[in-house]
């Protein structure tokens, strides 16, 4: 596993009874979408997050209109991105430039609980 890879991973297993993650980190924006719960497709959004080297997001993630804010989420991708390019040029790494396109989002049932889920690649419109 890469050092980043390693980093998002501790990111993303915070502890809920932790302090508010730091601004400006993937953990925030994963902790505003939280379970990211649904009832139906409708409710269900993507969104990119990251910088490529060369331009566009790194990833995307699906995310609820019925749990999240869509203001804060929106601030809190911004402030990400932004750390996100300045990581990139201060490391002076270069990317694959490949496209990563948006799959779309449903709402799944795993186990009896529906969540929004991105769709596999090709699977559906952008929302």
């Amino acid at each position: 596993m890469t050092p980043r890879l390693l980093v998002l991973a501790a990111m993303l297993a915070l502890p809920a009874a932790c302090a508010s993650p730091p601004a400006g980190s993937l953990a925030e924006v994963t902790a505003l979408i939280g379970d990211a719960a649904c009832s139906g497709d409708s409710q269900c959004r993507t969104v990119a997050i990251g910088a490529k080297a060369c331009g566009g997001p790194e990833a995307y993630l699906a995310w609820s209109v019925q749990r999240t804010d869509a203001q804060a989420l929106d601030a809190a991708v911004a402030a990400y991105h932004r750390v996100r390019v300045a990581e990139v040029a201060q490391s002076g790494r270069a990317s694959n430039c490949a496209l990563v396109t948006d799959p779309g989002a449903t709402c799944q049932a795993d186990a009896g609980v529906r969540a929004c889920r991105l769709l596999p690649s090709g699977q559906g419109l952008a929302r």
